[in-house]
């Protein structure tokens, strides 16, 4: 018989606003901590030196983390032009320099190649998977990393101000598995001077706002207290971009146990994804046949 996870059964997201200097994973474990929860996950690493928008799923909720890391998500960030490093970041060793600075014409002319649907290379410095080794561990011990280009979806990438010639603050809008960093770099190779991210902050991912995150200093200040318990925000916004169908009394009765369910339709169509409902609370995530769902993910809260 295995043991018993400690903690509560909490389920909900607390989004955090995280501050430079530390890591997703420990954001992650000082949330469980504070909430007493038996578990947790987050729904897209923030690089330890980037701020912002870092959505902690707990309890039931880590079951909607992937449709929070497939959404929409924008990034504010500055380019440090003329200098190009070995992390893409100011973390790293300057490794190219160039007297070169564009005009903010020839910024604006270039964004446009890095919009809709792109190849892009991740950083060297990435936690990206090599023959099952990560490519920063491989970097770190001087191998030549190859990583192979992987497409991405830019929804916007615009100038929002140009405060010398060496910076230039951009807000990009992306879907998964976009690297900010690599966009610094490439910009700058496209620009002929060289650039890395001098600093970046996540400002929404999917329907989560960095307006509405709370601090680690409030995590840490508030921890065990139903006060922190009232910046949770429901396990069912996870689900926002899937649509929300009814499920009858013996419809939720039997989708809880894993069996497809009566459901009541509204628009959605034969095979489409979505989710049901009973009382308010998420009870399934499945596809829709002829009346009924066939759940996928079933959720005990």
């Amino acid at each position: 018989m295995g043991r018993r996870k400690k903690g509560r059964d909490i389920h909900g997201w607390l989004v955090v606003d995280k501050p430079a200097g530390v890591s997703s994973n420990a954001v992650v474990n000082k949330v469980r901590w504070a909430m007493d929860a038996k578990k947790a996950g987050h729904a897209g690493t923030l690089d330890p030196e980037a701020t912002g928008v870092l959505a902690v799923a707990l309890g039931e909720a880590t079951k909607t983390v992937p449709y929070i890391t497939d959404a929409l998500k924008a990034y504010v960030f500055t380019v440090r032009l003329g200098q190009a490093t070995n992390t893409d970041d100011t973390e790293g060793e300057v490794i190219a320099e160039s007297d070169a600075r564009p005009t903010d014409d020839e910024i604006e002319a270039a964004l446009g190649q890095f919009t809709g649907q792109i190849m892009q290379v991740p950083p060297k410095f990435s936690a990206v998977k090599i023959d099952g080794e990560r490519a920063y561990k491989l970097a770190r011990d001087g191998e030549d990393v190859e990583i192979a280009a992987r497409p991405l979806w830019v929804e916007e990438l615009v100038m929002l101000e140009r405060p010398d010639a060496d910076h230039v603050t951009l807000e990009m809008t992306c879907g998964k598995g976009g690297y900010v960093r690599s966009i610094a770099r490439d910009l700058g190779e496209a620009l002929s001077c060289h650039g890395h991210v001098r600093e970046l902050r996540r400002i929404w991912s999917g329907p989560f706002d960095c307006e509405d995150g709370v601090s680690l200093e409030q995590v840490e200040k508030l921890a065990k207290t139903t006060e922190l318990d009232g910046f949770l925000q429901p396990l069912e916004i996870g689900l926002t971009d899937l649509p929300e169908l009814k499920a009858t009394d013996e419809g939720a009765a039997r989708l809880r146990h894993g069996n497809p369910g009566m459901v009541i339709a509204s628009d959605v169509e034969y095979g489409d994804e979505a989710w049901a409902s009973h009382g308010g609370k998420a009870v399934a995530v499945g596809i829709y046949r002829a009346g009924e769902l066939h759940p996928s993910r079933v959720f005990n809260q």
